[in-house]
């Protein structure tokens, strides 16, 4: 989901994002035809949409189930289907409009019921890209959009695997996609059109009265207060915070990640975890899944530019070069502290590089998404290794150290990477119209909004997703029994077994 955020830099509000390849000379826009979608960005936004659903059934379903032991692989299996079933009926009948409707005098905070039940939504009916003059149905974007609502819950159950209830789970899933993952999607998301963006900005360049430029103005002024507060949107206490997220740092990763380790600290440990061995059952499906999650990923960050073109290509280089940075830099840590090169650390560090370069991917440059890639791994193998040693929880596939610690190093690190400096394709600005667009960089406002955005999401999703986790725990309890947790889940939970031999 790539971004176009305003700032306040100026009355006009600026509007940053990667660079934009075609602007009032597209001839649809200058001429005031209304857009129609391009067939080559429409299919590739559905493809991406399928590599998005890839990464979750049977990609991550995959990767967490040879994590697992074999008495709990059929369980997390079914987790995850079930969690992507769940999500896509809930999105279609009120996400998508809670996410991305209009939320009136709240707009700042959460969509509206105006696309309940996809009201107003058909096969006629379009969405903005970034470039202005350019659509895409509206169809392509809601079904793109269902698949990160699919993912980023399936993620967190790997915090927690092998101890909970899948009928708490389920509720739980359910409860936290409604008020956590929704709202946080439409605070970094909920971004102003710019077709009308740039329309009110013509409008109010060409001014030539004192009238018409407070009318252009308070348009202007109107599109920004509507978006999201994390995006930029004129929230009463935080005016033009203006982070920058290309696919979702904050709103997958650190939100499912922060969730994730809540619930592993109220879940407890699971039984004989410091005492005994409990090791993947089979790094080879790890393996498999890892894979796929590669490939899915270029659907989930280049499919978040919305169109085929250079910027799609950027994103897609990007999170070629800096996962295969991030596993090779994750195999020689490991290599070098203890001696021998795993498997499990090369596909680790390959997911870790996926994390941290979401919210970069069209932001940054290719060298810089390698530097991030190099980075990232040994800070998210301190703390899945040192860390989560010191302090003893048990968060069972390390969703925190990878997820949440990749995420905010990958979200931290783009306010600094989108420097032309550093080869990043600096600031666009919406209202510039006279300058192509060109906005301001500046170090530490950007960074600030980078840490602003961060620290919102840590906060509301880690005691957002504590409530939750008590009401769940309250009404029908969050743990299997002893004797079932023994047994194993496969059987306690479904009556099956993933292999029976």
């Amino acid at each position: 989901m790539r971004l176009r955020l305003p700032r306040s830099l100026s009355a006009a509000s600026t509007f940053v994002g990667a660079a934009i390849a075609v602007g009032l000379a597209d001839p649809a826009f200058a001429a005031g035809n209304a857009p129609v979608p391009n067939p080559g960005d429409t299919a590739w936004v559905l493809v991406s949409s399928a590599l998005v659903l890839l990464m979750s059934i049977p990609g991550l379903a995959l990767f967490y189930g040879g994590l697992v032991r074999s008495k709990n692989m059929l369980s997390v299996l079914t987790q995850t289907f079930a969690i992507v079933a769940l999500v896509g009926v809930v999105w279609t009948l009120y996400g998508y409009s809670l996410a991305f409707g209009d939320g009136g005098s709240l707009n700042a905070y959460i969509g509206g019921f105006n696309k309940l039940f996809l009201k107003g939504v058909d096969a006629s009916s379009n969405a903005p890209t970034f470039t202005p003059g350019h659509v895409i149905p509206e169809y392509a974007y809601f079904v793109f959009q269902m698949t990160f609502a699919m993912i980023t819950p399936a993620l967190i159950i790997g915090a927690f695997a092998e101890r909970i209830k899948f009928s708490a789970a389920f509720v739980f899933v359910l409860l936290w996609v409604t008020f956590i993952y929704f709202p946080v999607a439409h605070w970094v998301w909920g971004v102003a059109d710019p077709n009308a963006l740039v329309d009110a900005a013509t409008k109010l360049a060409a001014a030539t009265t004192d009238e018409a430029k407070t009318a252009a103005q308070g348009e202007i002024d109107s599109l920004s207060a509507s978006v999201g507060w994390i995006a930029g949107g004129l929230a009463p206490w935080m005016k033009g915070v203006g982070a920058l997220d290309f696919a979702g740092g904050t709103v997958v990763h650190i939100n499912a990640g922060i969730a994730g380790f809540v619930g592993a600290l109220i879940l407890g440990k699971r039984i004989g975890y410091g005492k005994e061995a409990l090791p993947p059952h089979s790094l080879t499906l790890s393996m498999v899944g890892a894979s796929l999650l590669w490939v899915g990923w270029f659907g989930f960050n280049a499919g978040s530019n919305l169109e085929a073109n250079g910027t799609t290509a950027l994103a897609f280089v990007n999170t070629m070069v800096a996962t295969a940075a991030a596993a090779l830099s994750w195999l020689l840590t490991e290599w070098a502290l203890k001696g021998k090169p795993s498997l499990l650390g090369l596909i680790s560090g390959a997911v870790a590089g996926l994390v941290a370069v979401t919210p970069a991917s069209g932001f940054a440059g290719p060298i810089g998404s390698i530097a991030l890639g190099f980075i990232v791994s040994p800070i998210s193998l301190f703390f899945v290794s040192k860390v989560k040693n010191f302090f003893g929880y048990d968060d069972s596939l390390d969703v925190f150290g990878v997820h949440a610690i990749g995420g905010i190093t990958g979200a931290l690190a783009t306010g600094i990477l989108v420097s032309p400096d550093f080869g990043g394709v600096g600031i666009t600005d919406y209202t510039n119209i006279g300058e192509n667009f060109a906005g301001k960089y500046d170090l530490v406002q950007q960074m600030i909004s980078q840490a602003t955005a961060v620290g919102a999401t840590i906060l509301y999703s880690g005691i957002g997703s504590a409530i939750l986790y008590k009401i769940v725990d309250v009404v029908i309890g969050l743990r299997v029994a002893p004797d079932q947790e023994r047994e194993g889940l496969d059987i306690a939970d479904h009556g099956e077994r993933a292999y029976n031999y």
